[in-house]
């Protein structure tokens, strides 16, 4: 594996681009454990822009714990190759000492031990103290917020996005991109998105009926900063009406569209932009390849697949950086621009350990403001967990183990099946269960959970899809989710091979029997995209388990088997 040295020398000599990573300074101190929250703000400031990229937020507003993946495999040309390196890889990688305050951020391993030495992460009341101390040092910088900000929380499906709006009106982004926002309809966006006091971005959001760029998301914004014209072009979320209900949002068509990304990095160029950065809600590797197909990207912010690297990644003379989620990271990144191109750049990857930095308290007022009429529901206990509960992997998380278990007890199914989303805090061993915490893993407006029947050839049929969204070569093709979670059905996949092949042994694990084709299954699930799905709602059905429950226990869960890695 290339090293982290070779890899910024490798890249910098290609691009000619003098870059730097703060993440040494704060990694060192981390393995001290001495990190205060002035250690981890230092910053060398540098060049004459400033960029604050926040993204995936979904919904975050106090502090939670949050688990990397273990498992995030890449295939293709990137396979092997970061944000496709977990664990203790990972760590090598970056010269991240065993557990420090960088592996609990950054990392898996130990998760648990390392939650209760350090601590629960973020809160935008943190995030604003870290964003008003870099506007401290560089008044003009510009805040960007990548998509995925009002979904994911009790309070923000209860007010239908308000409160998160009202939040990050007082954070003050300069501008937005999208995803999950789209699922509160297009009617509700539409009259959020005329709200907002800055700009909506989306160069790839297109009017569905004439083919042509909507006028409520504009395709980029102009900013003058530090002597430089900047353009911010907003790329939403390619893949909308394939991985969220189309009929929500009727009225617009998206897709990556980088021959139109081509004509608007053209377009600002000749009205004076030295600097080009592409907001982006593409996922890593998509925004990898997009970064070789469009020339004249400096930078992207990329968002979506909830990566956090403390070091950019370079594609030719495009940095990549990617700002975790959940309200977890706030990346910083300052460029040197210089007869009408980008120099160099200095970044850092800010860890919001909400024990170190201290909150900010007009935020922190606003934000209980907009959770006091539902502080009763949201802190009810319902139950206790004495398993680490968490949602990342590309297989399976033991939250998602436990909302399929929930739907073949309380949906009385022979199988289950779970959306393989990536959003959702984790929860630590002796850690009481809260209606929040549920709401956390399960909140969208189209929650309702099915109870029908599969025949076994169609059961593969949806595996063998998922899987080609995820392990498609080309990521073009990848919507940058996980694997569809299974509970009562194991199988093996072959992450190697083609579509159509890489799912066998499928298996009734309640009868140790083969799947057979023709035979139907009673199957539960949640999260459809087909209008008019009738059932209970999925954080009502998850409520009654663990209430029966009282204390969960998650058994380790070895149903898929992996190969082709």
């Amino acid at each position: 594996m290339i090293s982290r040295r070779d890899f910024l020398q490798v890249g910098m000599a290609a691009s000619a681009i003098v870059g730097a990573s703060g993440f040494g300074n704060w990694a060192r101190l981390a393995a001290q454990q001495r990190l205060t929250q002035d250690q981890l703000l230092e910053f060398d400031t540098f060049g004459n822009v400033s960029l604050i990229h926040v993204t995936d937020i979904h919904a975050q507003l106090k502090p939670i714990y949050f688990r990397e993946p273990s498992i995030n495999l890449g295939v293709g040309d990137n396979k092997g190759a970061v944000p496709h390196v977990t664990g203790a890889d990972f760590r090598r990688l970056y010269g991240i000492e065993d557990g420090s305050p960088s592996h609990y951020a950054l990392s898996s391993g130990d998760f648990a031990a390392l939650a209760d030495m350090y601590g629960r992460v973020g809160g935008l009341d943190r995030v604003a103290t870290v964003i008003k101390a870099i506007r401290a040092d560089r008044p003009d910088a510009i805040l960007l917020d990548g998509g995925d900000t009002w979904h994911g929380s009790y309070t923000c499906y209860q007010t239908q996005g308000q409160d998160m709006v009202n939040v990050m009106n007082a954070l003050a982004p300069d501008a937005m991109t999208f995803h999950w926002e789209f699922t509160l309809g297009s009617d509700r966006v539409a009259e959020l998105v005329e709200s907002l006091p800055f700009a909506a971005l989306g160069q790839n959001i297109f009017d569905a009926e004439w083919d042509e760029p909507t006028e409520l998301f504009p395709p980029y914004k102009m900013f003058e900063r530090g002597g430089t014209k900047i353009a911010v072009i907003g790329q939403a979320f390619p893949y909308m009406p394939i991985a969220n209900p189309r009929w929500m949002f009727p009225e617009y068509s998206f897709g990556i569209r980088d021959e139109n990304m081509q004509e608007m990095v053209d377009e600002v160029r000749g009205l004076g932009a030295e600097c080009v950065v592409v907001l982006s809600h593409n996922g890593f590797d998509v925004d990898k390849k997009m970064a070789t197909v469009v020339s004249g990207i400096d930078v992207i912010l990329s968002g979506h697949t909830h990566d956090a690297l403390p070091e950019p990644a370079l594609a030719g003379e495009t940095i990549i950086v990617p700002s975790g989620s959940n309200g977890k990271f706030v990346s910083r990144v300052d460029l040197d621009i210089r007869d009408g191109r980008m120099m160099g750049f200095k970044h850092k990857l800010i860890p919001i350990f909400s024990d170190v930095i201290e909150p900010d308290a007009e935020m922190a007022a606003l934000i209980d403001e907009q959770r006091a009429p539902y502080e009763a529901e949201l802190s009810e206990v319902i139950g206790k967990t004495d398993s680490l509960l968490y949602r990342r992997g590309n297989f399976n998380g033991t939250w998602d183990d436990l909302i399929c278990d929930a739907l073949l007890s309380e949906r009385e199914a022979e199988i289950a099946l779970s959306p393989g989303v990536r959003w959702g805090p984790s929860l630590v061993p002796g850690q009481d269960i809260t209606r929040e915490d549920i709401w956390n893993v399960t909140s969208m407006t189209y929650g309702e959970a099915y109870r029908t029947e599969m025949t076994g050839e169609f059961l593969k049929v949806v595996l063998e899809d998922v899987a080609d969204n995820i392990f498609n070569p080309d990521p073009y093709y990848q919507q940058g989710g996980d694997m569809v979670r299974t509970g009562g059905l194991g199988y093996r996949i072959d992450v190697s091979k083609p579509q159509g092949e890489r799912i066998s042994n499928m298996t009734l694990l309640k009868t140790g029997e083969p799947i057979d084709p023709a035979r139907s299954y009673v199957v539960a699930g949640w999260a459809s995209v087909n209008e008019g799905t009738e059932g209970p709602q999925i954080w009502d059905v998850v409520e009654s388990h663990i209430r029966k429950m009282g204390t969960v226990t998650v058994q380790p869960n070895n149903s898929v088997e992996v190969t082709g890695v």
